[in-house]
């Protein structure tokens, strides 16, 4: 079984309402339990890059010969900046673990893209492509690239500081410090 030791968990900033720009994002770089870098790009709010600036930001990082796994908070960046989680992994040759701390309500998302996002169906498509998320260890995970036995180790050994996978709640931190001055919750 695959030990997934290099790992990069994405995460995006805070941004108003009423944000219509770009939007930070952070990969924060683990090799086991020890944070050993941080990458960020920034991604366009209700857009479509998300996926081409998280391969950009994999690929042109000093971290990328190293990575095995790619974590996301959620398939969604900025608002509804869908990645294809398929392409994210193919493009990157890595696994792609997405986590939630709760059970997406598929149908209010279908409903907000569909009646208030820009290309909300494409969205929806990439969404709908992905196996459902299934509890994991007391979070949600989908999975493309590892098998569950793989998803289930990986996200215990990355539940240090609570349930959310390290990786995870490093970005989450470092992603508010950048969009609001300071870091909130998830600590």
């Amino acid at each position: 079984m695959r030990r997934f030791s290099h790992t990069i968990g994405f995460d995006d900033g805070a941004f108003a309402r009423s944000h219509r720009g770009d939007v930070v994002v952070v990969g924060a770089v683990f090799t086991l339990d020890r944070l050993d870098g941080i990458v960020a790009t920034r991604v366009r709010r209700d857009g479509r890059n998300a996926t081409a600036r998280l391969v950009e930001a994999i690929r042109s990082s000093r971290f990328a010969p190293q990575l095995d796994l790619v974590l996301l908070q959620g398939i969604a960046l900025a608002g509804f900046n869908v990645v294809d989680v398929e392409a994210l992994g193919r493009r990157t040759g890595l696994p792609v673990l997405v986590v939630a701390r709760r059970r997406p309500d598929l149908t209010r998302i279908h409903a907000a893209l569909r009646e208030r996002v820009r290309g909300g169906e494409r969205k929806w498509r990439l969404i709908e492509k992905l196996e459902p998320m299934a509890p994991v260890r007391r979070v949600f995970a989908q999975r493309q690239g590892l098998t569950v036995e793989e998803a289930q180790r990986v996200i215990e050994r990355l539940q240090i500081n609570g349930l959310e996978p390290e990786p995870l709640r490093v970005a989450h931190l470092v992603a508010g410090a950048l969009s609001r001055g300071e870091s909130r919750g998830r600590a």
